[in-house]
């Protein structure tokens, strides 16, 4: 059977259609989600897109928090259910207490679009097995609230536990904690980061290369594997 993984639209969404394409061309099956819906489809996985979910008011992420469907994702990704949220949706699981810290304006305050190198932290997650640890890749950024920020005691777990997921080189674009750009839950099945690999999947757009394209792979063999 194909693997089904679903992306949430919510109202100020940008980049879920990217996010099919990727998963497409991955070798999976999209899934549209709703975000007014309750029922997740009986999908495998789950990508929070980027974008402005309801405008941004309030928090970044923080009316999306309350969506219907976040109901079902929470429990479901507690229990196991992989989640991968990219600029909008990782401060949507931040907002939600599924990935520890909150983001902040950037600290420069302006929005920033560029191409982003990145080391990979954690190769272990349901998203990043098809990269090595260490690997330094290329992935577009785009962001108004991108500055990661933790207390000294969370920063210390997250490094302890190896659950930097990602981790910006050359340049911190937005003042982010230890230069922070992706972190993961305890059980790794839940990852965030504020780079948009959907838009790093083939070689005629974004950044001119395939970077991003290792997380839907690395997603697909952990299901079919399963």
């Amino acid at each position: 059977m194909t693997a089904r993984i679903g992306v949430v639209t919510f109202p100020g969404s940008l980049d879920d259609r990217d996010t099919q394409r990727a998963i497409r061309l991955a070798g999976a099956e999209p899934v549209a989600l709703w975000h007014k819906d309750k029922d997740l489809k009986q999908v495998d996985a789950v990508v929070l897109c980027g974008g402005f979910s309801y405008g941004d008011y309030l928090r970044a992420g923080a009316i999306a928090r309350f969506s219907p469907v976040m109901e079902p994702l929470l429990e479901q990704a507690k229990a196991g259910l992989p989640v991968l949220g990219i600029c909008n949706g990782f401060q949507i699981l931040t907002e939600a207490h599924l990935l520890p810290g909150t983001m902040l304006r950037n600290n420069h305050l302006h929005f920033i679009c560029r191409d982003q190198k990145l080391r990979v932290e954690n190769a272990s997650t349901a998203w990043t097995t098809d990269y090595s640890a260490g690997q330094e890749i290329h992935i577009p950024l785009k962001n108004n609230d991108g500055q990661y920020v933790a207390d000294a005691y969370t920063l210390g777990k997250l490094e302890a536990e190896g659950r930097v997921a990602f981790r910006y080189l050359d340049f911190n674009p937005n003042g982010s904690q230890r230069d922070i750009a992706g972190v993961s839950n305890e059980a790794g099945n839940v990852v965030g980061l504020m780079p948009h690999p959907e838009h790093a999947v083939e070689p005629l757009i974004g950044t001119g290369r395939t970077d991003g394209l290792p997380f839907f792979t690395s997603i697909l063999k952990k299901l079919v594997n399963a």
